[in-house]
């Protein structure tokens, strides 16, 4: 009987998604949100609610995050190879890309389901911004 290998423990997860949550530069997500929130008082032609707010963050820094790690993924080989990057999570092999690519996944659900939230028009063009955000990787 062939066994599976041992799942790992909280530290080490918790470890993993630091040393992703630090390649994609979470902090500069703080420089991009006052934008985020101009477009939002501006569509709301006043400042939105509380819960609008919070859905408004927790989709913006999703959509964020999702980018960045996607485009970790992307540039893995480039990254290896030169010296400025090849620190790294993934190309240090500090993280794998399995790991990479489930926070990415789990980062567009958690968007997708911001968007949602709300409204009907959001989730509607939640898969154009994903596109966007997520090509971006390839241009």
């Amino acid at each position: 009987m062939i066994r599976d290998a041992p799942t790992p423990g909280l530290p080490v997860l918790l470890d993993r998604l630091a040393s992703i949550f630090k390649d994609i530069k979470v902090e500069h997500t703080v420089f991009a949100l006052p934008f985020a929130f101009m477009g939002a008082v501006m569509a709301s032609e006043g400042f939105p609610s509380a819960s609008k707010t919070v859905l408004i963050l927790m989709a913006m820094v999703a959509a964020r995050s999702a980018a960045m790690a996607f485009n970790r993924l992307v540039d893995a080989k480039t990254d290896a190879q030169n010296p400025r990057t090849s620190s790294r999570a993934l190309p240090s092999g500090a993280v794998k890309k399995r790991d990479v690519a489930l926070f990415v996944l789990g980062a567009v659900a958690l968007f997708l389901f911001g968007a949602w939230m709300l409204n009907p028009l959001s989730f509607r063009l939640a898969p154009l911004a994903l596109v966007v955000i997520l090509g971006y990787s390839f241009t």
